[in-house]
């Protein structure tokens, strides 16, 4: 089944990982299998690119950006219209070969093809109304307005977790502002990414537009450098740790270029005297342990009410004992792998740390008896001093601290480095608007009455503090990918000055 799988999305046993307006047939990078983590076993294996294949990629980009970008808007949006057509045929293989990849369970899987749909649809709208401003002159027969234009060729640094849906976010936004892009996708996920290049090449060449959008799969140490330092890219949107973001802000800023950056999230659910335990409990549960807690908007930490924190600690117990852990195609499976055995391993050792620092583990935190990197989601309680409890770890750990009053429980939510996703649940409007307002949640999403996880693509997705400040998917993230450009037109016979300055030269 999964061999059919990935015949029909154009795999084999040996993929090229490096495309510009073409397959490059034997890129100059080492060869590296693509492992399925539930299992432990090779996929695929992926001929990875090297300095001189991003190289080639590049230039082509930057070559057909030049005349990409003269291509009219709604034009660029109908060559989108039709990605987003065939990431609907091809959803339920592509749903199956981000579960196998990454891990996600299959309902996870099939919404991040659905999130790429999502993001064409909104693209393809999105191409008519790249809006400037008319804006009124101090000056008599002057007209002023603001105008946007395509930026340039795009890099695009993606995660394991996210192997697709986030190269979406960027790429067909990217697309329709009249930009094309380079995609460096995580090399412990390339075989998703060669898969929907695949498809975004049969569409691009069938349209007359090859090489709008291209992929070099690497290392960090050969792709990833020679990406972030590389002039002819004024946009590099990366998302990963907090560390590569650091890099990536250094090496990129040090050129002036325009770093988007989507980092780590440590982040927070406040739950009140006053919330709906019911619903409170199924918000916490598919946050903390979606994805194996392998997202940025994971919830890390559960800040409870010390009047009810018995009460609701005592019901999460009871549901993370029933949680299905197993394989992850398996429709009755609720948490899947951890990508790696260095994942698991840092799951544990993070957990020996919160014991030493005065936590208590209240329930999982083994790993399973099977092949693969399959753990048990746990539970810790914890105080607000714990070090290890103000990092984030990749993994499905969730530690509970309590509080007192809600000014205590905002200070503790906001006591982080990260500044991404956050949460109250809470039907008192009073507490609600505290928590929205600038005095409350100091993160980029901030959400009532449902979980830190899981946004639409509709509103601006990024966070705050050291998640890197980046804005990516709706609103009106498109900005990022042009450069504004500020016009004045002189209608009249006279050349009046600004600010009522005067300056008359000699006759």
């Amino acid at each position: 089944m999964f061999d059919d799988v990935l015949h029909r999305l154009g795999l084999s046993d040996v993929n090229s990982g490096a495309c510009g307006r073409g397959w490059i047939s034997w890129p100059s990078g080492e060869m590296r299998p693509s492992f399925n983590p539930a299992t432990g076993e090779p996929i695929a294996r992926v001929l990875m690119g090297g300095p001189e294949d991003y190289d080639r990629v590049t230039n082509d980009a930057v070559e057909v950006f030049a005349s990409w970008r003269t291509v009219p808007a709604p034009r660029r949006g109908e060559v989108v219209r039709k990605i987003g057509l065939a990431l609907r045929e091809n959803k339920d293989d592509l749903g199956m070969l981000v579960t196998l990849e990454t891990g996600k369970i299959l309902d996870e899987g099939r919404g991040e093809v659905q999130e790429m749909i999502d993001m064409a649809d909104f693209a393809v709208g999105l191409s008519r109304q790249l809006h400037g401003l008319t804006i009124a002159s101090e000056r008599p027969d002057h007209r002023m307005f603001e105008q946007w234009h395509p930026l340039g060729p795009v890099g695009v640094i993606t995660a394991f977790n996210f192997p697709v849906a986030v190269w979406a976010w960027n790429a067909m936004l990217a697309a329709v502002c009249g930009d094309t892009t380079i995609w460096k996708p995580s090399p412990e996920t390339p075989l998703t990414a060669i898969a929907v290049q695949n498809l975004v090449n049969r569409v691009c060449e069938s349209e007359g537009y090859p090489g709008v959008f291209t992929l070099c799969a690497g290392e960090a140490a050969d792709v990833g450098e020679a990406m972030i330092h590389d002039p002819r890219l004024p946009l590099i949107s990366a998302t990963g740790s907090c560390r590569m973001g650091w890099r990536v802000g250094e090496v990129v800023g040090r050129r002036l270029g325009r770093a988007l950056l989507e980092l780590g999230g440590n982040n927070a659910a406040i739950v009140t005297p006053d919330a709906n335990l019911d619903l409170a409990l199924r918000g916490i549960v598919f946050a903390a342990v979606g994805t194996a807690g392998q997202r940025c908007t994971t919830l890390r930490r559960l800040i409870v009410h010390e009047s009810i924190a018995e009460e609701l600690i005592g019901r999460l117990t009871q549901v993370y004992a029933s949680l299905s852990i197993g394989d992850p195609w398996d429709e009755s499976t609720l948490v899947g792998p951890l990508i790696s055995e260095a994942a698991v391993v840092g799951m544990m050792e993070a957990l020996d740390q919160a014991r030493a620092q005065g936590g208590t583990v209240v329930c999982g935190g083994t790993r399973l008896p099977r092949p693969g990197h399959f753990v048990s989601p746990a539970i810790v309680r914890a105080h607000p001093g714990m070090a290890i409890a103000r990092e984030e770890t990749f993994a499905p750990i969730l530690y509970v601290i309590t509080y007192r009053t809600l000014d205590d429980a905002i200070a503790i939510q906001n006591g982080v480095t990260q500044g991404l996703s956050s949460a109250i649940f809470t039907d008192r409007l009073s507490e609600a608007e505290r928590f929205l307002s600038v005095t409350g949640s100091d993160c980029g999403l901030a959400n009532v009455n449902l979980g830190t996880s899981g946004a639409e693509i509709g509103g601006a997705f990024g966070g705050e503090k050291a998640t890197g400040g980046g804005r990516e998917s709706g609103s009106d993230a498109w900005k990022q990918y042009m450069r504004r450009q500020t016009c004045v037109v002189n209608g009249g016979s006279d050349l009046p000055l600004a600010q009522g300055v005067r300056f008359d030269i000699p006759s």
